[in-house]
């Protein structure tokens, strides 16, 4: 009986512990409910799914795909898109029994459990698809403590319950990270097999497959030993599920080339250009296309899978491509800048920004302002032809001239290089390009309102009246605008033109046709009425002024076009030639070309390799620009504009009060001069010619009489600054204020 006696002690510590569990059950059962249910006491409700982050497309005006935005390269693809092999592959490495479970896989995770306890390394993985769909969607930034994971256990099960499994598979394989920025099997494919994913085999989708567990740890680029080791746990996994053999495995883990450098999809081998960086910061920065704020326009452009359709046309850009290279490389690093505009529209169709956009050369000079030379002068003649002035119209142009600067260290603005000038008529000033013609002109239509044409002919989101100075030096009033005091892009001179060659219609220059979200809805279409700048008749005057250039002045050695095709434009040299402009246009295209130093105004004379001595804005950048336009207009018609419209009036002389002055007799007696009650004060010095009177015949009944000395009378000639009106006052921007003038054949000379 005693050996009976531990069974009564063996129940009573079963009891006790039966009691203790119990105890710890009620404690524990409520806390542990607790936290299961920590984040609702309600049914769990999924949150909704994020709108996949997708890389936006950039397309050229003949549909050619000419470059991509993105942050993360996301390129989402439809589940029925995807090969049946590709989905077996990854079914096979990440969760063979996704088609089975509800979500959560006991049995898997047990097996994973023990599989990757007795490995030196992880063999499995413990979450299914859809818990790994669950930990990217829902549950991104949250600590990783148990609630994690029960959380990740529910939000899997109810997320099974309310979607197909081919849809939780299809979010899977466009989200899941496979390193070297690829998100989801179609950027990964591109990335490391250089295909999409409908070309994979299922071979390279069990390599991609097997990149999931650690993208950084397996990245066959940087980390290749770790990769291949881990190829061979991914063979071992197919010899396992019996879809390969073990010959097969041992043959594949030498023979399968693991990639080794980033890839991209043939025909998608583009770089970075200045178009499509020029394009970016205008779509983040200048426009509102995109959005309202600065994060909405980031977010579409670079997250929102946007089809971009822009108005760069290929050809014409290989051309500006090749003309650009007719300037000889040097050690200074001169380069060429152009920018060519559609000029019916005001489509950006070309932009060279230099020698070619690189990590090290990123500055795009077709934006960046330089001083202009005399190439600005067709601003001049434009506001000056729209106030009343005719090509015949004559204005002194001779050298030498001097004008109030309004600067008290340089109060005096004097030109005495250039052109030696004449006194001479618009259309032949125009194409000597005459200096000193041009700075009275620019006066004489009145500086500010030569300021506000200049604004609304090359009017951009680039330059506009009103811009803070931060962002861009506004256009001055510059006594010395004439010679290029003022800096301009590439594209400003060429939205100049455009308005020009478009009959005095100004369309803003743009870069962007239409845009289709990432659904194929249309979400913007460009639109622009344009605005008058001009009248018809003053542009058509201006363009007839301007051919002259190309005829027979300063552009004659390399700018007429092939064919007789009609074009007008103006060269610009700027002061010791560190800038260089070509600037001209035809009906079909407007377009500016700059040769200089991008870092600095380096003197383009004596430059060793260059074939000319001095480069000016004849040389290499009207050869430039005529190395373009004749390839950019081989399949475009010959077209001309109408012929101005006849003169309303007879041709004057156009008169800068102030500076000049009537030369007028104003007496004579014996040398001493009779003042004249109209004469203004102060005269200026007078100037002394001898007069020689007529012979007269003696009477013939007389003998003849002695010789009589011929004797002479000073005739005193001084200039009278006779009331010929003023400049238009500054706070005057009518552009039709006429112009001071006299008629023909009066004599006017510098005061």
């Amino acid at each position: 009986m005693q050996r009976l006696y531990w069974i009564p002690r063996l129940l009573l510590v079963v009891a006790s512990g039966a009691l203790l569990i119990v105890a710890i059950v009620v404690a524990v059962a409520p806390r542990m409910w607790n936290a299961a249910n920590a984040h609702s006491e309600d049914p769990i409700v999924l949150p909704e799914f994020q709108p996949l982050a997708q890389r936006s497309y950039v397309y050229d005006a003949d549909g050619n795909e000419i470059g991509i935005y993105e942050l993360e390269n996301s390129q989402p693809i439809k589940f029925a898109d995807i090969p049946s092999d590709v989905v077996q592959a990854f079914l096979v490495v990440e969760d063979k029994e996704f088609f089975n479970h509800e979500g959560v896989n006991v049995r898997s995770l047990f097996r994973a459990t023990l599989s990757n306890f007795a490995s030196d390394a992880p063999q499995q993985g413990a979450s299914t698809i859809t818990m790994q769909v669950v930990k990217n969607d829902f549950l991104a930034g949250l600590e990783r403590d148990g609630r994690y994971k029960l959380l990740q256990i529910q939000y899997a099960k109810r997320l099974e319950k309310e979607m197909p499994k081919e849809q939780i598979l299809e979010r899977y394989l466009n989200t899941v990270f496979f390193g070297n920025n690829a998100y989801g099997l179609q950027a990964a494919a591109e990335t490391y097999f250089g295909k999409t994913a409908a070309d994979l085999d299922f071979l390279e989708a069990a390599f991609l497959a097997g990149l999931v567990r650690s993208p950084s740890g397996f990245d066959p680029i940087n980390e290749p030993e770790r990769s291949r080791a881990r190829w061979i746990q991914v063979l071992d996994r197919l010899v396992t599920e019996e879809i390969i053999t073990q010959e097969e495995a041992d043959f594949l883990e030498g023979d399968f080339l693991i990639p080794e450098r980033v890839q991209v999809i043939p025909g998608r081998d583009y770089s970075r250009s200045y178009f499509t960086e020029a394009l970016r910061n205008y779509l983040l920065n200048t426009s509102d296309i995109l959005g309202d704020t600065p994060e909405e326009r980031y977010n579409q452009l670079f997250r929102g899978g946007l089809r971009i359709h822009t108005t760069l046309k290929p050809s014409m850009q290989q051309a500006a491509e090749q003309a650009q290279l007719e300037l000889p490389p040097t050690d200074e690093g001169f380069e060429a800048a152009i920018v060519s505009l559609d000029s019916q529209s005001g489509a950006v169709r070309v932009m060279v920004g230099g020698r070619g956009f690189t990590d090290e050369n990123q500055l795009n000079m077709a934006l960046q302002p330089r001083q202009t030379g005399s190439s600005i002068k067709y601003f001049i003649l434009a506001a000056a032809v729209q106030a009343g002035a005719q090509a015949g119209d004559e204005i002194d142009g001779r050298v030498g001239c001097a004008f109030p600067s309004g600067d008290p260290n340089e109060p005096v603005f004097q030109i005495n290089g250039g052109v030696a000038g004449f006194v001479g008529n618009l259309r032949d000033i125009t194409a000597r390009s005459v200096n000193c013609g041009f700075a009275r002109l620019s006066q004489i239509v009145g500086l500010n309102r030569v300021v506000d044409t200049t604004y609304r002919m090359a009017s951009s989101p680039y330059l506009y009246k009103g811009q803070p100075v931060e962002e861009r030096k506004p256009v001055q009033p510059f006594v010395s605008f004439a010679t290029g005091a003022n800096e301009m892009t590439v594209l400003d001179m060429a939205a100049g033109i455009q308005t020009l060659a478009n009959e005095g219609n100004h369309k803003e220059p743009y870069y962007v046709e239409f845009i289709d979200d990432a659904d194929g809805n249309r979400t913007y279409t460009h639109f622009d009425p344009g605005t008058q700048v001009l009248d018809r008749d003053a542009a058509l005057e201006t363009v007839d002024i301007m051919k002259g250039t190309l005829t027979y002045g300063t552009g004659r050695n390399e700018g007429p076009l092939e064919n007789d095709r009609p074009a007008f434009g103006k060269t610009g040299t700027q002061e010791n030639n560190t800038n260089a402009w070509f600037v001209g246009g035809t009906k079909q295209l407007s377009t500016a070309v700059w040769v200089g130093n991008p870092d600095a105004y380096t003197p383009m004379v004596g430059i060793s390799g260059f074939e000319f001595p001095r480069i000016q804005g004849g040389t290499y950048p009207a050869r430039i620009w005529n190395s373009f336009m004749e390839p950019a207009h081989a399949f475009l018609p010959i077209e001309d504009w109408d012929d101005p419209a006849p003169p309303e009036r007879a041709n004057a002389r156009l008169v800068l009060p102030g500076n000049e002055c009537e030369k007028i007799v104003v007496g004579q007696s014996g040398g001493e001069v009779i003042p004249q009650e109209a004469a203004p004060e102060p005269a200026a010095a007078a100037e002394e010619f001898q007069v020689e009177p007529p012979a007269t015949e003696p009477p013939a009944a007389e003998p003849p009489a002695e010789p009589v000395p011929v004797q002479t009378t000073p005739i005193v000639i001084q200039y009278e600054n006779v009331p010929l009106g003023t400049t238009i006052a500054p706070d005057n921007l009518d552009p039709y204020a006429p112009l001071p003038s006299v008629a023909l054949g009066r004599n006017i000379q510098p005061c």
